[in-house]
């Protein structure tokens, strides 16, 4: 089993088409990364599917050290993306660097990811040179939602979707192995991706993109809090979970379970000498 890389990633660019779901924990990550998957993100919306928050500003990085480090001893052959958390590398590039390499040092994993365009351009520049791979983010960056005024579509006038194509072109400058397009008009995403060298990910973005990605657990219907349009469901574990437990109580209250084939039995002259 080849074990995908970041040059993999960038010479798949107009030869395939590139795929990348998040993952948590060990369990899912077996999953995801037997499923054939080319890179796993251990997203920052772990904070809203795992913790319960309302949004992705409530983690941080020891919270995401950890789950990245469960997700790394699962995996085999994927690609694992540690997700840079809020207030990780937007205070100043050393900082932006020290974080980073905590996901490959103590996560294990081979690259990370971050919000945002030319605000962030040094620390790209700063990570990369540190010999850490980075994947950009443009479009709808959940870390900046108060400054976006919520989950909306960007990109959708001439001079917003022009400051997103010049983003994309400077993060791929700066050394970016990938990007993720999130929220944006297919046809400024498709523009995106055929002027930047590296390979675009979509998600909510269109089917011109390089790859796509969805979170896990949108994707199997262990999330219901909303589901966005871009998301296809594509099995509802979350019913089938509770059809599963309310079994297992019925069956328990009417003494079904658990069976003989369930139950350990005991040596007939054990259980004479008890008496």
């Amino acid at each position: 089993m080849k074990k995908v890389t970041v040059p993999d990633i960038i010479a798949a660019k107009g030869q395939r088409k590139l795929t990348m779901v998040t993952a948590y924990d060990y369990a899912t990550a077996v999953w995801v990364d037997r499923s054939g998957i080319d890179m796993i993100l251990v997203g920052d919306s772990l904070a809203m599917v795992m913790l319960g928050h309302e949004d992705t500003l409530s983690v941080g990085m020891d919270e995401m050290i950890h789950h990245t480090r469960a997700v790394t001893r699962a995996v085999k052959r994927a690609l694992v993306i540690g997700d840079m958390p809020f207030l990780s590398y937007q205070a100043s590039v050393e900082q932006a660097v020290i974080n980073a390499g905590r996901f490959l040092k103590e996560g294990r994993a081979q690259a990370v990811k971050l919000e945002g365009g030319a605000s962030v351009i040094e620390q790209v520049r700063a990570i990369v040179k540190a010999g850490i791979p980075v994947q950009g983010h443009l479009g709808l960056t959940p870390q900046s939602i108060a400054q976006l005024g919520g989950f909306k579509v960007q990109g959708k006038d001439a001079e917003t979707a022009k400051r997103l194509i010049d983003d994309a072109l400077a993060l791929a400058d700066a050394g970016c192995f990938s990007i993720v397009l999130e929220l944006i008009p297919a046809p400024i995403a498709e523009r995106i991706t055929e002027a930047v060298p590296v390979p675009t990910i979509g998600i909510g973005a269109g089917p011109k993109c390089d790859g796509q990605v969805l979170v896990f657990h949108d994707m199997v219907g262990l999330f219901d809090r909303f589901v966005p349009r871009f998301v296809k469901q594509y099995v509802n574990l979350g019913q089938q979970i509770v059809e599963a437990l309310q079994q297992y109580k019925r069956e328990v209250e009417e003494g079904v379970f658990p069976g003989p084939e369930h139950s350990f039995g005991m040596a007939e002259e054990e259980l004479k000498k008890l008496e």
